[in-house]
């Protein structure tokens, strides 16, 4: 069972969001497919019924998509060794459980749930492995035969030779566990349903999967795997356990470090490609060691397992941040505003994309180009460009900028400079009237500038006016959700509160 070019998969469970360990997982299986011209598939394992769900199944796959990936076989494409959803393969489970009975490789147990808590609990006072002592292993097939037909609940164990069970590791190198602490362990349950363990390594040999590249938490499952592969007189394919991601605090990454789901990043506004970046290098690094920015197809050109390390990655917001900022600069606007436009309808702000005329979309392009340089994830936009839509009640340490003399003399006339104005003000044209209010109020600097900015978006510092002015007066003509004041407007509604 040998296949001429490397296959890889990756297997999630539908039982919950993707998280950025399993993501990570994904990448590197198709990093490495594609780095050395091999096959990526996709399956979908779901033989736990009661915690499988199709919503699980359709966000994961729309998040590996949205991350970049695609796979050459998979439950929606098919392939060559279909079906590729674990739910629609039972028959196949069933057929291989049949041959190792038939071979003696394997046996009917009618040990119940008491009796087998009860040898636990004997194994824990002697200070012994908890495995199952295998008595069931001595009962003739005519005995087991005899029970099961007369309704007896029995599960299936694999009948584990007396000899260590070893694995390479690409990561880690050689692995042993000695047999004694796997025990003769289930294959299928007394329910029928075929364990993780069983159903994962029938489909790996039957989907000639030659690397199997996963999270080092599967370190634990893997000789148990290694002794169903003998079993059957398979090959074993190449191992790659990847190390542990960690948070802050150096344990595992969880819910309470933050946002773990790609689906979180996403709603974030973390663009695809600076995830797929930072997850690249969470326990790899290309030659050099030095270089952290990449393309997809850079990462792809240089990714070897070999490359990959086993000390755990600890995750890190800050390079996160600014792996997005690298990739927000480099990437098209057209781009970036069909990323970042829900992020204003989600404040009402903004019309449905899909809706918006010509000038609507011009504006939002100029809104976009002064405030992305400004964030690490596209969904802060909406607080650093909030001055555009409303402005902010003013801070406390702001307001003696308005109640100092000076600031007394600036507010008066910048407000009847602009109230004696006819028409939309221009960058040109306000620039004059800062001239202007600068000659009659004796004031100049930060004394003239804070006060007309605080009256104009609440705060004594943000973009510069000859970029914001036109945003203002140009806004205000446009029929959006929420209105966007004009100068005068933002004057008339400072005058009245004042």
């Amino acid at each position: 069972m040998t296949d001429p070019s490397p296959r890889v998969r990756f297997a999630p469970s539908p039982t919950g969001m993707l998280h950025v360990g399993n993501a990570r997982t994904a990448l590197y299986n198709w990093l490495f497919a594609r780095h050395t011209g091999g096959t990526f598939l996709l399956r979908i394992e779901d033989t736990d019924v009661e915690r499988s769900e199709a919503r699980y199944e359709a966000q994961l796959i729309e998040d590996l998509r949205w991350l970049g990936l695609d796979w050459s076989e998979g439950p929606e494409i098919g392939g060559p060794y279909a079906p590729y959803r674990q739910s629609a393969r039972l028959d196949i489970y069933e057929q291989h459980t049949k041959q190792l009975l038939d071979q003696g490789k394997a046996y009917r147990c009618f040990c119940t749930a008491e009796e087998l808590e009860a040898e636990r609990q004997v194994a824990l006072r002697e200070h012994r492995t908890q495995v199952y002592s295998s008595k069931c292993r001595v009962l003739t097939p005519e005995e087991a035969i005899t029970r099961a037909a007369a309704g007896e609940p029995f599960a299936v164990r694999l009948a584990v030779p007396d000899a260590p069970l070893r694995f390479h590791d690409i990561v880690r190198g050689d692995v042993e566990f000695a047999s004694e602490a796997v025990g003769d362990f289930i294959l299928v349950r007394s329910s029928g349903i075929p364990v993780y363990n069983y159903v994962v390594t029938i489909d790996d040999a039957l989907m000639r999967i030659t690397h199997v590249i996963r999270g080092d938490d599967h370190i634990s499952n893997t000789p148990r795997q290694v002794a169903i592969y003998q079993a059957f007189g398979w090959a074993l394919p190449q191992f790659a356990h990847l190390s542990t991601i960690l948070g802050s605090d150096r344990e595992r990454l969880s819910k309470r470090h933050g946002a773990t789901s790609v689906a979180s990043f996403r709603e974030m506004g973390i663009l695809p490609e600076a995830l797929a970046n930072y997850l690249a290098l969470l326990g790899w690094g290309a030659e050099g060691g030095t270089r952290e920015i990449f393309t997809r197809e850079e990462l792809v050109k240089e990714f070897k397992l070999e490359r990959v390390t086993p000390s755990p990655a600890v995750f890190d917001w800050d390079k996160l941040h600014w792996l997005n900022r690298q990739a927000i600069k480099h990437s098209p606007l057209p781009e970036l505003r069909v990323l970042a436009w829900p992020c204003f309808t989600a404040v009402a702000w903004m019309p449905p994309q899909s809706s918006a005329n010509d000038a609507v979309v011009h504006w939002f392009d100029r809104v976009l180009e002064l405030y992305l340089p400004a964030v690490d994830q596209l969904q802060q936009l909406p607080e650093k460009a909030a001055a555009l839509w409303r402005v902010t009640q003013v801070a406390e340490e702001d307001s003696s900028l308005l109640t100092s003399e000076a600031g007394e003399r600036v507010v008066r006339a910048f407000i009847e400079k602009v109230r004696g104005e006819a028409g939309a003000i221009t960058p040109q044209r306000f620039k004059e009237l800062m001239n202007e209010v600068k000659a009659e109020s004796g004031v100049k600097g930060k004394e003239l500038f804070h006060p007309v900015r605080i009256i104009l978006t609440g705060a004594h510092s943000g973009p510069e006016f000859d970029k914001l002015i036109p945003l203002f007066e140009d806004g205000s003509r446009l029929d959006l959700p929420a209105h966007v004041m004009s100068v005068r407007e933002r004057v008339e509604a400072f005058a009245a509160g004042a």
